[in-house]
């Protein structure tokens, strides 16, 4: 089930941040003591104890680098086979099948609870943290703090803020323990703060949400994820398919469906050539990640789910080409 935890008992003022130069803002913003003063307010006002605030919010300061990361994405992008490449390589592969093996008792509960494949949990836990290895170094408080008073997407990263407040407070995770990317995901799944209270769990039953070092909480938190998103469990997210010559790329798009029936009355085939399912109730999209000439997917309900948890086509199609590979498929 979803959980609210027990608190933890907070020590004193510890584990302070180091004081650094404030990052721009509008003109008319306040000194960012004076809008931490503000948040406290509202923080207070949602129930979060004194004592919680005290720890998380004494102290803190803008981060620069979370400035220059958030201003400074790259904006190249990378073809699909390169993306692939970087998030799906044979190590990784290798890996997934050790631990799809490793954890199978544990992923088999999730999947009767959930309804999720556990090669699709193991493939999501390898692309956002290479299997809970790379979870990321900021504080989270921290990070959300200097994003929220930077002004351009102030709403947005202070609510995330207040809900990171919360996760602190309900006693998830330790103070020192709670870190993240530079945008503030945090834990083996990387979940924001707001997606985590609406769908994190306490699978082992320890009256903790702990995605950081239990695995047990953190793959059943993503696979929960899922299912809430619509994920089927008895259904694939895809395939790749065989262009036939002269199709429209009119037909490409998430927003357009057809039975595998009119694909393949289209001249559509499996990538080695033989022909579509039959499968009279499956509706099919068809997605060309790299646009025309490059590789071609039908998609169906599975991979909008993927896209519910990163709204990236390349991200979908490469968790769902992942966990095919872990599979075995």
């Amino acid at each position: 089930m979803v959980c609210r935890a027990r608190r933890w008992v907070v020590p004193g003022l510890a584990g302070l941040l180091v004081l650094v130069p404030t990052p721009h803002a509008a003109d008319n913003a306040p000194a960012f003591g004076d809008w931490v003063a503000d948040l406290r307010h509202e923080a207070a006002a949602q129930g979060i104890r004194s004592a919680t605030l005290d720890v998380a919010l004494s102290g803190i300061a803008p981060v620069p680098r979370v400035l220059e990361l958030d201003q400074d994405q790259p904006e190249f992008k990378l073809s699909f086979a390169e993306y692939l490449a970087r998030v799906a390589p044979p190590a990784r592969v290798t890996r997934g099948r050790q631990l799809l093996a490793e954890n199978r008792p544990l992923l088999e509960e999730i999947r009767a609870r959930y309804g999720v494949q556990p090669r699709v949990v193991v493939a999501l836990w390898g692309v956002e943290t290479d299997f809970g290895r790379l979870q990321g170094g900021f504080r989270v408080i921290e990070a959300l703090a200097t994003l929220a008073y930077d002004g351009r997407r102030s709403a947005f990263f202070r609510r995330e803020l207040l809900a990171a407040l919360h996760i602190l407070d309900e006693g998830h995770v330790a103070p020192a323990e709670f870190l993240g990317s530079w945008a503030g995901a945090t834990g083996q799944c990387q979940f924001m703060p707001t997606t985590f209270r609406q769908h994190a769990v306490d699978f082992n039953g320890d009256g903790r949400c702990n995605i950081w070092s239990d695995r047990a909480d953190a793959l059943a938190s993503g696979a929960q994820y899922l299912a809430s998103a619509g994920w089927q469990g008895d259904r694939l997210w895809g395939r790749r398919v065989r262009l036939p010559a002269g199709l429209d790329s009119e037909a490409a798009g998430l927003d357009r469906r057809r039975p595998l029936s009119e694909w393949q009355a289209l001249g559509v085939r499996r990538a080695d050539g033989r022909d579509l399912p039959r499968a009279p109730n499956l509706d099919a999209s068809l997605i060309l990640p790299d646009g025309d000439g490059g590789p071609a997917f039908l998609v169906y309900d599975n991979f909008r789910a993927l896209m519910a948890w990163n709204r990236s086509i390349h991200f979908a199609t490469a968790v769902g080409i992942l966990s095919d590979r872990i599979g075995g498929r």
